[in-house]
């Protein structure tokens, strides 16, 4: 049954959005008082906040409007945050005191940047920072006194070919970093170990052609050069431990099925917390590295790890305990600790109560070429079939997990069935999933998209009529590819912060985002137009049939406001029902108020297509 949108300001849905969110939580190494928290809290939008770990209590610090990434210094004095404009992800990297007060510009005299990195030695005397801008993709070193004063900028690093990263081993005599440039700008990384010095190269981990190895973090031992990083020269992501100075190696002796992520080394040097995700479910290990065995640990189900730059969130704490922002389909986001010997949970340090939501389940299906993917299933009350939202994440590197999405709920809360896919290029699946979209982006996840939709009627879950795309973002840019490409299947979609003209939005976007969709597609748009324009969405608007509506950010520096003013200029000359609506903001969408306008303008859109369907059907 069809379900007119509650707008209600007490609806559950409403609620959910409204609960405080917590992005990342972290206890200063040194200073386990003191700890830094991105969150809503006390906010309108995501922010700094300063966190008393004794006490549990939470202190806005920022008031950006949108502060999605922060780093806190070993001793807890200073947090660190990029200083952008309206969300443009362009600024300069700026610290303040833990206890308040006016922020810093440690890099005045640099041209704006997007960052991709930050990082201390143990002392907290020196920090490194990863700048990307029409300087290509650097690092710096950043002097840091016990008086509070910072010394000039030192450049040790600089490609014009993709390299991301800023890690300082714990004497800060080493950085690290991961580079494209032995695979030519392709995204298969080479790890570098350079001399924080002079910037003199002490060693480079390659594992062969194809292949990517990337650091996590060094040894937290003072004069123990090691550092813990991955590889995927099985195919798979594993974990291995590294000595640059001697190129002694330690690989994870290990069978588990799927990808194994490192999260963080034991404070004494002698144990690494590992998280194996496989098809979609994580789960906890212990890797002792004196006797090489590993031990699965006890806890929750839920989601532990998401990697993002910036953001950590499962990492050894005080007291023998593991710390992690922990979360699952029905619990919102929340601080906890595990003990660290079992993973039992010991402790709930930072936590919200949630209005009932119904929980995710994870199911599989085949692709049109037989290749299994997974994806999270949430239905609503009631037999089917539904009304379905068919959602793809953003990324395309990156999978969505057992999480908390008050998005999903609201769709749930007005009858529809939801399934989020991680399709082709989604991680934690191998490297051949990942990397097989690279070339031909486009082809291979709307296969998945559609092969999904098969699945849905097949299961008696979607009412094949009546199944919507949605996504933000790439899951923005699938959704209007796929109704390009493949018409007839869908009822209509909903599109945030997307890419309706990748060529144009080329153009327009940061440096860092360059990097990557040259990797992606094999080239420029001047090297390679033939495959732009046959992932553009803009290619197939003749074709689309279904009403879709378009949520754009016009300070976005990833999906850029004028290659959307060209495709919604095309939609309407070909008289396509398309409706696009501004906001004066960047593409993180941080502001709960904003979100929910989002969420039920999209809810409203897609009742009025619905209800359309339905008077045509009676006549």
């Amino acid at each position: 049954m069809l379900h007119a949108p509650n707008t209600d300001v007490a609806a559950p849905w409403k609620q959910r959005f409204r609960l405080p969110l917590i992005l990342a939580a972290k206890i200063a190494v040194t200073n386990p008082t003191r700890g830094l928290v991105i969150s809503n809290h006390y906010a309108a939008a995501l922010e700094l906040q300063a966190w008393n770990v004794t006490t549990g209590a939470l202190r806005k610090l920022t008031n950006q409007n949108s502060v999605v990434e922060g780093w806190i210094a070993p001793d807890g004095r200073y947090v660190y945050y990029l200083a952008d404009q309206g969300g443009n992800e362009l600024g300069h990297l700026v610290r303040l005191p833990f206890e308040g007060g006016l922020t810093e510009n440690l890099t005045p005299d640099l041209p704006p940047y997007t960052l991709r990195g930050v990082g201390f030695s143990l002392s907290g005397a020196l920090l490194a920072l990863n700048p990307i801008n029409a300087n290509g993709f650097q690092l710096y070193c950043v002097p840091l006194g016990p008086d509070g004063a910072f010394g000039e900028p030192r450049q040790i690093y600089q490609s014009p070919q993709e390299a991301w990263g800023a890690l300082l081993s714990a004497d800060g005599a080493m950085a690290a970093l991961q580079s494209t440039a032995r695979a030519g700008g392709k995204r298969q990384y080479t790890l570098l170990v350079l001399d924080t010095a002079d910037g003199a190269l002490i060693a480079e981990l390659w594992d062969g052609a194809g292949t990517s190895v990337e650091p996590v973090t060094f040894s937290p031992i003072t004069g123990d050069p090691r550092i813990l990083a991955t590889s995927s020269r099985t195919g798979w992501l594993r974990p291995l431990v590294w000595n640059p100075h001697t190129g002694e190696r330690a690989d994870l002796p290990s069978d588990l099925p799927g990808e194994i992520a490192p999260l963080d080394w034991s404070a004494d040097g002698e144990r690494v917390l590992l998280c194996q995700m496989h098809r979609g479910v994580q789960r906890l290990h212990i890797w002792n590295l004196a006797n090489s065995t590993t031990q699965q640990l006890d806890h929750p189900d839920g989601t532990f790890h998401i990697p993002l730059v910036g953001v950590e969130r499962t990492y050894f704490g005080p007291n023998d305990q593991i710390v992690t922002l922990w979360e699952d389909s029905t619990n919102p986001s929340q601080v906890i600790a595990l003990d660290e010997r079992t993973g039992a949970l010991a402790d709930t340090l930072l936590a919200s109560p949630a209005p009932p939501s119904r929980p995710w389940r994870s199911v599989t299906f085949a692709s049109s070429d037989g290749q299994e993917v997974q994806g999270w299933l949430g239905v609503p009350d009631g037999a089917g079939p539904f009304p379905t939202i068919l959602e793809m994440h953003g990324g395309p590197h990156t999978a969505t997990p057992n999480k908390f999405s008050p998005s999903s709920q609201a769709w749930l809360d007005h009858g529809f069935a939801f399934l989020t896919i991680n399709y082709r290029g989604s991680t934690n699946f191998g490297r051949q999933f990942k990397e097989q979209i690279w070339g031909k982006i486009g082809h291979w996840e709307v296969e998945d998209m559609v092969a999904a939709r098969i699945w849905l009627v097949e299961q008696g879950i979607a009412q094949a009529d009546a199944i919507f795309l949605h996504g933000a973002s790439y899951g923005g840019f699938l959704t209007l590819l796929g109704l390009g490409k493949r018409p007839e299947l869908w009822a209509g979609g909903c599109a945030l912060v997307a890419i309706g003209d990748p060529a144009v939005n080329y153009e327009d976007s940061s440096e860092a985002l360059k990097g990557a969709v040259r990797a992606w597609y094999g080239g420029t748009p001047g090297e390679c137009p033939d495959v732009y324009a046959a992932a553009a969405p803009i290619t197939y608007a003749e074709q689309v049939r279904a009403p879709v509506l378009v949520i754009q950010g016009r300070n976005d520096t990833r999906t850029t406001a004028r290659q959307m003013e060209l495709y919604e200029a095309k939609m309407k000359a070909l008289g396509k029902t398309i409706e696009v609506d501004w906001f004066d903001a960047g593409h993180q969408v941080a502001d709960v108020e904003r979100y929910i306008k989002f969420q039920e303008r999209m809810l409203g859109f897609v009742y009025n297509v619905l209800r359309s369907q339905e008077k045509v059907a009676q006549r």
